[in-house]
């Protein structure tokens, strides 16, 4: 009983202080008399004997080993320790929770294209989450050939057919390599299929899988930018549409920038214009009959009519025009242009 007596309790648990371990192997294989287990949140705990699997705990809490875990069993049921005889049993934890990891190609990928010889090269970028769905599949594929098994192998594996899967559902129904990312969600779904067959096999499960951007090399990037460029501008009225809605929420003239400057241009030439247009429209109402007509033509062609003076220059009327046969001024009854000088009538 004293050799006994000086053999100390187990604490068997895992306090997870490495972030991103899917299975961890407890490192002392002999369970003494009196030690308890403890099972975290979003941990499953298994115990093996002789390398089979003998029992998975998946609720939370402190146990005692003899009389709350071996009863349960399946070939250790009866087990009593004895004299100096600890159990030699194996402790697996199982990490449940879902993880989010980052990936990203390993190298660009040349699809192909048109006038490419070479094809297309491109990048791509995401997430993608994944949990621990079948313990036993994972114990029976994993734990014989390591003792703890991390989120950085199942992307290892997953990177690994990433760029197959990812030629082939880009490849699928004629898409535009051009624009990949307006089907990137499309694509990422059939992608997230294919890798959770594949990952069943090991026992996880892939819960979401998500494209965030595809890479174009620079020269791509920058025809893409002058091509939205050009479509932008050739349509006057919808960048105009665009500038006016800009200057508008961003209080009008202040701070506006470039754009408000053109909606302001744009806006006064379009108010030269009315106010053109309705002088000449009130000047018309005002004529007779006769008069709209010499005002509608040219400046100075009312008086081609009469008769040149000997000189070769046509005499100057006896009456004010309403327009100064040179520059077409309004005259308003003056007898010189206020514009040009001219002498206006006799």
């Amino acid at each position: 009983m004293g050799i006994f007596a000086t053999q100390l309790a187990n604490v068997v648990e895992w306090n997870e202080s490495e972030e991103g371990v899917l299975l961890w192997k407890w490192e002392n294989d002999e369970i003494k008399k009196g030690s308890k287990l403890i099972i975290r949140m979003g941990q499953d705990a298994v115990f093996m004997y002789n390398g089979r699997l003998e029992g998975i705990f998946k609720n939370e809490g402190r146990y005692d080993i003899e009389s709350d875990i071996i009863p349960f069993l399946t070939t250790l049921a009866s087990f009593k320790f004895g004299f100096n005889a600890p159990l030699r049993a194996e402790v697996l934890f199982i990490n449940t929770k879902e993880q989010l990891v980052k990936w990203g190609t390993k190298s660009a990928i040349n699809l192909p294209a048109q006038g490419l010889p070479g094809g297309m090269p491109i990048r791509a970028f995401g997430t993608f989450s994944c949990k621990v769905d079948e313990a036993e599949v994972m114990i029976d594929k994993i734990a014989g050939v390591k003792k703890r098994f991390t989120v950085g192998d199942v992307k290892e594996r997953i990177i690994a057919n990433l760029d197959q899967l990812l030629m082939s559902w880009i490849g699928r129904e004629g898409r535009d390599i051009f624009n990949l990312q307006m089907d990137a969600a499309n694509i990422a779904k059939g992608i997230a299929s294919d890798l959770d067959k594949d990952m069943q096999r090991i026992g996880i499960t892939i819960t979401d899988f998500n494209i965030e951007s595809f890479s174009y090399p620079e020269e791509i990037r920058k025809m893409q930018e002058k091509a939205a460029a050009q479509a932008m501008v050739s349509d006057v009225n919808k960048y105009q549409q665009v500038a006016l809605a800009d200057s508008l929420g961003k209080g009008g003239s202040h701070g506006g920038g470039v754009a408000s400057d053109m909606v302001q241009l744009q806006m006064g030439m379009a108010m030269g214009q009315q106010m053109v247009q309705g002088m000449m429209g009130q000047n018309t109402a005002n004529q007779g009959p006769m008069q709209q007509n010499q005002s509608a033509s040219p400046a100075g062609t009312a008086y081609q009519s009469q008769a040149p003076s000997p000189g070769g220059v046509s005499p100057l009327p006896s009456v004010s025009p309403k327009f100064c046969p040179n520059c077409g001024t309004p005259t308003n009854g003056m007898k010189f242009c206020g514009n040009c000088g001219s002498q206006l009538f006799v």
